[in-house]
């Protein structure tokens, strides 16, 4: 492929392995891992986890969707991302999704169950702290969970 398209430079700062841990009583960490394919023009990310100890909360331990993947591409007309997501309890998503002044969005708008996710870089680029949001009608949001990403190497 020649020449990479500037925007996608933007996700340079999340290439790399991270730990993820959502801000919910019980439940553990996990781990993530963004990398670059194709020569540049998608970036991956695969998330796994240790086995989810008995002692989790039910909403976790029964809804646990590791391993995950997600390749981001690049609508350069738009200037915006697209995701796929796919997790290991068989959901399928599409997401739009911006990175810009150090702020990671991702959204979609499904009926009866709309999710946004608002993450900010931290200055150091070593840390992002997220929210994911879910509306069942696209105009109410409620926090599902928060959770911080750190950077691993």
């Amino acid at each position: 492929m020649d020449g990479r398209h500037p925007a996608l430079a933007r996700l340079d700062v999340l290439v790399g392995r991270w730990t993820v841990q959502p801000k919910v009583d019980g439940v553990g960490s996990a781990w993530t891992e963004f990398a670059w394919q194709e020569g540049g023009a998608f970036l991956r990310q695969y998330t796994d986890a240790d086995p989810i100890p008995p002692t989790t909360p039910d909403p976790w331990r029964d809804h646990a969707p590791f391993p995950t993947t997600t390749v981001i591409g690049l609508d350069d007309a738009a200037g915006e991302f697209t995701t796929l997501y796919a997790d290991a309890r068989g959901v399928y998503r599409v997401y739009r999704m911006t990175f810009a002044d150090d702020v990671w969005t991702m959204w979609r708008d499904a009926p009866g169950f709309n999710q946004r996710f608002t993450g900010t870089l931290s200055a150091d680029g070593d840390t992002v702290d997220g929210r994911w949001e879910m509306s069942e009608n696209g105009v109410t949001w409620n926090l599902d969970f928060e959770l911080t990403y750190t950077r691993v190497r």
